[in-house]
């Protein structure tokens, strides 16, 4: 299946909510979209688990919801209170059909995890397609406590390091996706686009 963004129609901010069906159907992130849980209901009979990229307040405000309608288990790096799997850099997750490479990504989160896949990519915050600062490949921001563009500079090196060039789509917590283009970007070269950017250490959003 391919990934469904079960927010994509709210009228509040928050993140991409990726649900991917399948032998292990699977929520990426929760979003903060009041009645995230009926968008998923709608599609799937029951949710297996719960995948966090990471845990600021967009990510997994309605994560409450979500596993008061299903009974679901919590994948994330940092603890939780409804944690029941830990998982780190090199661990292997099986999301929706497919296995997928978690990839410790801090930078814009202490705690930010990507997930690789053989076709796919799901990014979170750490780098997205189009955001308002770019629209051809852009980064998580850094400029608030706790958040450094060194560390996310590393953090896209890593990804490209790792990403194999069979990956054709990025799901980003932002944003719209991205799939390869016929004879244009392909998610590698937007992932170094956003990377030159980031190495500029300019501000993301000048004031």
């Amino acid at each position: 299946m391919e990934p469904l963004n079960v927010t994509e129609d709210a009228e509040v901010f928050t993140c991409n909510a990726y649900l991917v069906d399948g032998e292990t159907p699977t929520l990426v992130d929760a979003g903060t979209m009041p009645g995230v849980e009926d968008v998923i209901a709608d599609h799937v009979d029951t949710l297996d688990r719960v995948v966090l990229t990471h845990q600021h307040g967009d990510h997994v405000a309605e994560l409450d919801a979500v596993l008061s309608a299903f009974d679901a288990d919590v994948y994330a790096y940092d603890d939780h209170p409804h944690r029941t799997h830990s998982i780190d850099d090199g661990d292997s997750i099986t999301i929706g059909d497919d296995s997928f490479e978690a990839v410790y990504t801090p930078g814009h989160a202490a705690d930010h995890l990507s997930f690789i896949g053989e076709s796919t990519l799901f990014s979170g915050d750490v780098v997205v397609y189009n955001d308002g600062a770019f629209d051809d490949g852009s980064f998580g921001r850094t400029d608030r406590p706790g958040q450094s563009r060194e560390r996310l500079i590393e953090s896209l090196e890593t990804i490209l390091d790792r990403l194999p060039d069979s990956v054709t789509g990025m799901y980003p917590g932002h944003g719209r996706a991205f799939h390869d283009e016929q004879r244009g970007d392909s998610v590698r070269t937007v992932i170094e686009r956003a990377l030159e950017r980031a190495e500029r250490r300019q501000p993301k959003y000048p004031e």
